[in-house]
């Protein structure tokens, strides 16, 4: 656990952020099921959880990628807008959002805000689960012209198989601020977070996440 994870995971614990259900399961975005749930919105709720994720963010961005690495930052819809915009005032960035599909009125823009052609756009997204998203968004930030090398996180679950081998395809860098790891060894540090039978359900489900999802009305199949 880096004091990263560890600043980013409290305070995802201090907003309310992680829920567990024991009654059903959580069906999350990419169609897995899930006994817990980590909401980052919850983080937008409060000024001083704001300010406090972006400063963690931009210190996150100023060593990798690197202030150097990119010229803009594209917030992904929805959530990932606020988060985008306030680390772009901080970081004195341009800002630009994009939608998973071209939005079919108007200019069936998929990327708004101005033009991205040539520029180096750093993706910003509250979570990852199997980073099907961040493909789509970073292929409609490419096809407007845009090089896109890295995307940046709140949260990345790193438990859903085919993650690693979809971003190696998308030549796309995933860096987060806060994991599985950094939010469990802060509860077994601080079980006030999570109680010990929680922490178990969790490490259980990610130690077969396609066996959980499958046996509880979700995906069964590898991320593609």
């Amino acid at each position: 656990m880096t004091a990263r994870g560890a600043a980013t995971a409290r305070l995802l614990f201090q907003a309310g952020a992680v829920t567990l259900s024991r009654d059903r399961p959580f069906i999350l975005a990419a169609g897995w099921a899930s006994p817990v749930y980590v909401d980052c919105r919850r983080l937008i709720g409060r000024p001083d959880w704001a300010a406090a994720i972006t400063e963690l963010a931009a210190a996150a961005i100023a060593e990798e990628p690197g202030l150097d690495g990119f010229d803009l930052i594209a917030g992904a819809e929805t959530a990932g807008i606020a988060f985008a915009a306030w680390i772009a005032a901080r970081l004195a960035r341009g800002l630009r959002y994009v939608r998973k599909r071209p939005l079919g009125i108007g200019r069936h823009a998929q990327v708004e805000g101005g033009d991205v052609a040539g520029a180096r756009v750093l993706l910003i997204d509250d979570l990852a689960t199997d980073a099907a998203s961040k493909e789509a968004f970073a292929r409609g930030l490419r096809a407007a012209g845009a090089v896109v090398t890295d995307a940046v996180v709140i949260f990345a679950h790193g438990t859903f198989p085919g993650t690693a081998a979809r971003l190696d395809r998308l030549g796309l860098s995933l860096h987060a601020l806060a994991t599985w790891p950094d939010m469990l060894a802060l509860a077994a540090a601080e079980p006030s977070w999570l109680k010990p039978e929680e922490q178990a359900r969790i490490q259980a489900f990610r130690a077969d996440p396609i066996g959980w999802s499958a046996a509880h009305g979700g995906r069964a199949n590898r991320a593609p």
